[in-house]
């Protein structure tokens, strides 16, 4: 007997969607692609419980008549592909002939179509892949589609999906990438008949690039002069380098309408900004490419999120030369194209740092070399708080003190100075030792905050601040906010995904705030809470460490450094950053004679 068979269509279907259908957004995300290949102008998602119960998507483009409506549930059926040639010239989003019936084949789906040719309208009613029931229905031009209790004939994909808010976070971030793409098409997002977010059909693309980038970069954001060459061309717009992301979330790549991942534009799009960048930081942008249907392969993943250029190095030249002449434009004493708001509201992001500085934190300030920024304190100041919270002593009672016999680690070192305005040399009877001072300050900081030290000591804004952030991003922060709380952070929600900064702990009191929330909203998105929420939090207490720990290229004097060494002496772990990084070398003199020969 043959061990070899041909699997029956539903298993095949299954499996087809396997490839397609990862979770919710990926229904969603065909779905709607194929409402813009049937040229619809208005298209309303409506999810209920993160998409597992019901994805409802409705259009107004062109419909189908009847047959088409029971071929387009038929796998392999398709009005965009007849020949070979049309497989390689794709000039559509959805295309593969296999959504419909993938979907179908693991949900109770739904499609109810009229292409406008026929008074009455057709429905399809398919329950795991198998045909129900066909009747005639009053429709209005356009499609409806449909799709409740996804993988209820699948229950170990569905066991695989996460929760309610994480699924209907990839959701409004599906949705808000395609809206990004195509402002000239009005979308509307709800969950659980609530309002998500609603954005209005565009005649200028930079409003649409600002509803959805958030209105806190609209000032910063400067425009690509359209570029074209052979074939290609090139539009979009590029935040200021003051306005970054610790993440690639802010890049956005859009190739024939289509929003993609490439690294060859990611890496043309970092050669546009040379030198203007700081280590680990990521540009914001969004790039519209438009090439020839036949000089860019869009079937190298089944879900079609990645490309494959002909000419890659042809891309690559037209946009790292279209991003470095916009900054260059951006450079000359012009405003940005939304000139209209206050830009004082936008200062998010601000570095003070020369190009070329080594940073040892690459995402928050240093202090300005005048001197009129928040100074450490002076020696007359080195006992008490300061008002800036930078340095704090915590003087032990004396049942605390530690014993007169009892060595320290770094309170007895003896400070020799500063190398590069970083680093911090020391010595002890037998060692030399050099600790990185942003990297200690971390460590220090970290501690104050996870023991609750600044409970109590926060720094009320004159003016608070409002922040935007994504709809999973927001999910996030909020979950977070009661334990902002307990370290000084007094956050709120606002509206929609905006909130509202009021108070900041001490120790944060003389830095930006805005690119503190972003950055761990970014940091959650990205890890969530799979590890707990106590190690999320840590993460978070980590960030604020940075942003609020001393710069490298930052002069202490002797007695600060003492009491930074002091500081670090009452740690737990006064050996790593909270990041993980050592934060001292240590060289015997042993070791030294050996390098310089004077032993063997």
């Amino acid at each position: 007997m043959s061990k070899i068979k041909i699997l029956p269509e539903i298993l095949s279907n299954k499996i087809a969607a396997g490839e397609v259908v990862e979770r919710p957004a990926s229904v969603v995300k065909e779905l709607v692609e194929n409402s813009l290949d049937a040229n619809s102008t208005r298209i309303i998602i409506e999810v209920e419980k993160g998409g597992r119960s019901l994805i409802r998507i409705s259009d107004n483009g062109i419909g189908m008549s009847h047959d088409d409506a029971l071929l387009a549930t038929e796998r392999y059926a398709t009005s965009k592909i007849y020949t070979d040639s049309d497989l390689f010239s794709i000039n559509t989003l959805g295309f593969r002939g296999e959504a419909l019936p993938s979907i179908a084949s693991v949900s109770c789906f739904v499609i109810e179509t009229n292409d406008g040719n026929d008074e009455a309208g057709t429905r399809i009613d398919i329950k795991g892949g198998i045909i129900k029931k066909v009747s005639e229905i009053g429709a209005p031009r356009g499609t409806l589609i449909i799709v409740q209790h996804l993988f209820f004939n699948t229950p170990v994909r569905r066991k695989f999906l996460k929760t309610i808010n994480t699924e209907m976070g990839h959701i409004a971030d599906t949705v808000a990438n395609i809206a990004l793409g195509w402002p000239d098409v009005r979308f509307s997002l709800l969950h659980n008949g609530k309002k998500v977010k609603d954005w209005v059909a565009a005649s200028d693309p930079g409003d649409r690039v600002a509803d959805v980038l958030g209105k806190d970069i609209r000032n910063n954001l400067h425009r690509i002069v359209p570029h074209r060459t052979g074939g290609v061309s090139l539009s979009g717009w590029v935040a200021s380098p003051q306005v970054t992301r610790s993440t690639s979330r802010g890049i956005y790549i859009y190739v024939n309408g289509r929003c993609v991942r490439d690294r060859t534009v990611q890496h043309a799009l970092f050669e546009g900004f040379a030198g203007r960048l700081m280590k680990g930081q990521f540009p914001m942008a969004v790039l519209f490419i438009n090439v020839p249907a036949d000089e860019v392969d869009v079937n190298v993943h089944p879900r079609k999120n990645e490309i494959r250029f002909l000419e890659g190095n042809k891309i690559h030249g037209v946009v790292a030369e279209a991003v470095s002449g916009a900054l260059n434009l951006a450079d000359r004493p012009v405003s940005p194209c939304f000139q209209e708001q206050d830009s004082e509201q936008h200062t998010a992001g601000k570095q003070d740092q020369e190009p070329g500085q080594p940073c040892v934190s690459e995402s928050a300030p240093h202090f300005s070399a005048s001197g009129k920024g928040h100074a450490l304190p002076s020696e007359k100041e080195s006992s008490q708080s300061v008002k800036n919270g930078i340095f704090q002593e915590n003087r032990p009672s004396p049942a605390e003190q530690t014993t007169l016999w009892k060595k320290k680690q770094f309170g007895d070192l003896r400070v020799i100075g500063q190398f590069s305005g970083t680093y911090i040399l020391c010595e002890s009877e037998k060692e030399l030792v050099l600790i990185d001072q942003h990297a200690a300050h971390e460590r220090i900081l970290f501690e104050q905050l996870k023991n609750r030290g600044s409970k109590g000591t926060s720094q009320r804004l004159l003016i608070p601040e409002t922040i935007d952030v994504s709809y999973s991003e927001a999910n996030l922060l909020e979950k977070l906010i009661p334990h902002f709380q307990e370290t000084g952070l007094e956050i709120e929600p606002f509206g929609g995904n905006t909130f509202v900064v009021k108070s900041v702990p001490a120790i944060l009191g003389h830095r930006e705030i805005r690119p503190l929330i972003i950055e761990i909203a970014e940091k959650m998105a990205e890890t969530g809470f799979n590890s707990g929420l106590e190690d999320a939090m840590d993460a978070c207490l980590s960030l604020m460490a940075c942003h609020g720990a001393i710069r490298a290229n930052q002069q202490l004097s002797d007695e600060q450094i003492k009491q930074l060494l002091n500081q670090l002496e009452e740690c737990e772990n006064p050996f790593h950053c909270p990041h993980g990084r050592p934060l001292q070398i240590r060289w015997s003199l042993q070791s030294l004679e050996k390098s310089f020969k004077r032993i063997v």
